[in-house]
């Protein structure tokens, strides 16, 4: 009996059987009839004989265990029954089957755990391949779910106590063999897969479950021995099925651990790579194809393997892998980057750190190396052509899509860029250092990327280059991005200034990023060359659809950004039919920035915005009465005045601050040494107001007089700019309405002739409060000049004219002082104001000269020659009526021979001069007709 054992160590202990017995054991066996009866023996006795054998009669195992193949396919037969029909009542009693089935499975454990080395691989071979036949043979059983749904068939199968008492035998067989040589059995899971996959994957997920450092690591070198008997490398790309045909059993049983065993199959996938890298072993020099193979049917290994892989690129290992495919022949070696290149296209995971990675390798930024070795040329030739490839490869997938148009979204993505989709930024960044020959690459890649997320990806590439280019050069590589992608999309140029702008409404960008966004969209628009070519037109079109959103940025709190808010939009075409709702915010935006600008003193800054408001204005007639209302009333409201030599208007109660923790008893007795009359009515607190606190100082600021005077020019030369968009005729009129409506709003529609005497006398008070306006804002009579620069126009001032002479003959009436210069301003305004009445033909020339002789007269003659003046415009209204155009001289002009006899008006004028002949004897002959 001895010699009937196989080879190993002392048989199992199995029950003394004479020779007799066991002769009459294998002759039952054989022909299935009772030895001493006749009769044919039952399936259970049948079985327990096949046990019987197996345990005292070594050679005929293979016999018997293909016996009880039989018993195991009856119990799940009978099992899946049970289940389709279950019978009513409590759960029936143990059959003989089942009871037999046990005694196999104890006396298969014994076998094993007796002689491990002998029966182990046998039986495990045995049990796979029976679940695996039992697995495919009901699978399309009533009941059996599908085999995608894993987690169903492996609770069903755990529940039949046949396949379970299979799967409890297979893994004893593993665990008897995992501390010696587990290959056969594990070689025996993988043939089984192969043949019965996918309906045996559930015993290969418990299985790997159950013993997860064995099963990957053995099903990986039995694999990598596989793919070494079937070719190689050489079957490499090729697949998998067909040529190497256990690597899908591979490919699945990692697949099936992947989910609780990722870092575990990370770990071993890594370490075959470094342990092959510098051997000489055969099977070592396919470890990277064999690999490679794996990635190209499992994405899910690919995406677990990959950015580890490439962190542990260094360049010892990068040297080593060179050295490695050094001697492979170049066909293999084509074959091998085919797949890399395929590979790295349809790889999602760490794309980013792949990329920066490639482009490290072949295009290092800086000369200076680490410490330690130095980097093989061949490395850095080999990723350089592995760029290349991977670029022409993603340019394929990209424009080969199979959508209608590329602007829609596409119908089979391409997983590299569509990992590098959240990373446009980075990628922008890295584009725009302008690193040797990364740059081309970087924009190339970019190009497509732009091209393969169209269209928000092409808009949101142009943004982020606009956005972050900080020189000309970086900037220019945004127009090279635009004039590529418009040969294959729509213009994306629209989309990426809506989403720029988008970006600002958000406050997304910082402060700095945004002036410069903004600096570099005016940069584009700028003429380009020494003949003053035209900037993008695309990008001015696209910008002036967002004039209002961009307006708003002229009033943003960093000067910096208003300033480069107020470039863009001075260079920004505007359409010429801007409706109202646009047109007006942007005036009023441009204004508030260039008095802004006039404020901080900067001419270099102020230029954008005088500019901005005279393309404004030309937009239509509409437009520059809009600008010229707007710079009237700004230059003579608020804090604007101060600017000009004016005080600023006095705040309302409503705007007045909190009052301030302040005495005025104590203020007014730095005063006096005391009250008047303590609490009397005619007490007098003259340091404030109660409820306001101290008055404020008036006063006209710190500003010198050539500020005031450079301000005052600069603020007539930018109205007559504006002025040229609607005409000087009304322009000028338009200026008038402005100063009317912004010294005294109440009177703003009042008729322009020259009320009589006893209506005049209920004016007194507004006539006053003209006066005190023209007294606090200097800047009124360089506005009225310029008004009467169109003749008819001044007559739109007439209100404001009636108002100022009123005050100015009353205050000379009441002077009593022995000469004018006693009253310097008085004297300058009664000057001013009949200069102006003259000059805007509201005066003939004779009366109009007399302001040449207020200087050298007495205030009450300045008094008399006043109301010679009220008197002639009482008589002869300032009407526009009176004004005709000449065309040849393209003016208004208006004839004093129509109003009348001169002289009466001039009799006062000529008594004076009679009466001072001896100091204005010289000036005489110009006041006579």
């Amino acid at each position: 009996m001895a010699l009937c054992d196989p080879p190993g160590a002392a048989s199992p202990p199995r029950p003394p059987l004479s020779a007799q017995e066991l002769s009459q054991e294998v002759k039952a066996f054989l022909s299935g009839l009772d030895p001493v009866q006749g009769t044919p023996l039952s399936p259970p006795a049948h079985a327990r004989c096949a046990l019987r054998l197996l345990r005292c009669l070594p050679p005929a195992r293979h016999a018997a265990l293909q016996h009880l193949r039989g018993l195991f396919d009856e119990q799940v037969c009978q099992h899946l029954l049970q289940r389709e029909s279950p019978a009513p009542g409590p759960a029936p009693k143990a059959t003989p089957g089942a009871e037999v089935l046990q005694e196999a499975r104890r006396a298969l454990a014994e076998l094993v755990a007796a002689n491990p080395r002998a029966w182990a691989p046998g039986v495990a071979a045995w049990a796979s391949e029976l679940m695996g036949q039992l697995s495919s043979k009901y699978a399309n059983r009533p009941g059996v779910p599908p085999a995608a749904s894993l987690n169903e068939l492996l609770q069903l199968w755990m529940a039949c106590p046949a396949t379970r008492a299979l799967l409890d035998i297979y893994s004893q067989c593993l665990a008897a063999m995992v501390g010696s040589c587990p290959d056969a059995c594990v070689d025996a899971l993988l043939d089984t897969s192969v043949q019965h996959s996918p309906h045996f994957d559930w015993v290969v997920a418990h299985v790997g479950s159950s013993f997860p450092g064995t099963i990957i690591s053995r099903v990986l070198s039995c694999g990598l021995k596989d793919f070494c008997a079937h070719g190689g490398a050489e079957a490499a790309g090729t697949a998998g099925d067909k040529r190497v045909p256990k690597i899908a059993s591979v490919v699945g049983i990692l697949g099936h651990l992947a989910s609780r065993h990722a870092g575990s199959i990370k770990q071993e996938l890594l370490r075959m790579f470094h342990e092959s890298l510098g051997s000489p072993r055969e099977h070592h020099k396919a470890t990277v194809p064999f690999l490679l193979q794996l990635a190209l049917m499992s994405p899910a290994l690919l995406a677990a393997v990959s950015p580890e892989l490439v962190d542990s690129l260094k360049p010892p290992v990068l040297n080593q892998l060179h050295q490695h495919f050094s001697s492979v022949p170049r066909d293999e070696l084509e074959g091998v980057v085919g797949v890399v290149v395929h590979l790295l296209c349809h790889t999602s995971a760490g794309a980013l750190r792949t990329l920066r990675f490639l482009l490290a390798t072949a295009a290092p930024a800086s000369v200076i190396t680490a410490p330690g070795p130095a980097l093989h040329e061949g490395v850095r030739e080999a990723c350089e052509r592995l760029l290349q490839l991977l670029l022409l490869h993603l340019q394929k997938l990209v424009h080969s899509r199979s959508s209608a148009s590329l602007a829609e979204c596409p119908a089979r993505p391409v997983p590299f860029l569509e990992a590098l989709r959240p990373h446009v930024r980075e990628l922008c960044q890295d584009t725009l250092r302008l690193e040797r020959r990364r740059c081309l690459w970087q924009h190339q890649l970019l190009a497509l990327l732009a091209v393969h997320s169209a269209p928000h990806g092409a808009a949101e590439a142009l943004f982020y280059l606009l956005a972050l280019a900080r020189t000309p050069e970086e900037l220019a590589l945004a127009p090279q991005l635009h004039a590529g992608l418009r040969a294959v999309l729509p213009d994306p140029l629209p989309a990426a200034v809506a989403a720029a702008v988008a970006q600002i409404h958000a406050g997304r960008l910082p402060e700095p990023q945004l002036a410069q966004l903004l600096r570099n969209l005016s940069l584009l628009l700028q003429p380009r060359g020494d003949d003053g070519e035209p900037g993008d037109a695309a990008l001015g079109a696209a910008l002036a659809r967002h004039l209002p959103d961009l307006a708003q940025l002229l009033l943003h709190p960093r000067a910096e950004v208003a300033e480069a808010a107020c470039r863009l939009l001075a260079a920004c075409p505007l359409p010429r039919a801007l409706p109202p709702a646009h047109l007006l915010p942007a005036v009023r935006a441009a204004v508030r920035g260039f008095f802004a600008g006039l404020r901080r003193g900067d001419a270099a800054a102020l230029a954008p915005g005088v500019r901005l408001l005279a393309r404004l204005s030309a937009v239509s007639p509409a437009a520059a009465k809009a600008v010229l209302a707007q710079l009237v009333e700004g230059a003579l409201g608020g804090h604007n005045a101060e600017l000009f030599g004016g005080s600023a208007d006095p705040p309302g109660p409503e705007a007045a601050p909190a009052p301030p923790p302040v005495s005025l008893l104590d203020t007014n007795q730095c005063f006096t040494a005391g009250l008047t009359t303590a609490g009397g009515v005619w007490s007098v607190f003259h340091a404030g107001v109660i409820g306001r606190g101290l008055k404020p100082h008036a006063g006209l600021g710190q500003r010198s007089p050539e500020e005031l005077n450079r301000n005052t020019q600069t603020f007539l030369s930018l109205l007559l700019r504006c002025c040229r968009g609607s005409g000087p005729a009304e322009a000028a009129k338009a200026v008038a309405a402005a100063l009317v409506e912004a010294v005294c709003p109440e009177a703003a529609g009042a008729e322009l002739a020259w009320p009589p005497e006893e209506l005049a006398r209920a004016t007194v008070e507004r006539d006053l409060r003209i006066l005190r306006r023209f007294r606090q804002h200097p800047l009124l009579f360089p506005l009225l000049r310029l008004v009467a620069g169109g003749h008819p126009a001044l007559c739109y001032c007439s209100v404001l004219l009636r108002g100022l002479l009123a005050g100015l003959v009353a205050h000379w009436d009441a002077c009593r002082d022995p000469s004018t210069g006693a009253s310097p301003w008085h004297l300058r305004a009664s000057c001013a104001l009949v200069a102006l009445l003259a000059e805007g033909s509201l005066l003939p020339p004779v009366l109009g000269n007399m302001h040449e002789l207020f200087p050298e007269l007495a205030p009450f003659e300045v008094h008399l020659l006043l109301l010679s003046v009220w008197g002639y415009l009482r008589e002869n209204s300032p009407l526009p009526q009176k004004f005709t155009f000449q065309p040849e001289l393209g003016v208004f002009r208006r004839d004093f021979g129509r109003d009348g006899d001169l002289s009466k008006h001039l009799a006062v004028l000529h008594a004076v001069l009679h009466r001072n002949i001896h100091r204005l004897g010289l000036l005489a002959a110009r006041f006579y007709p």
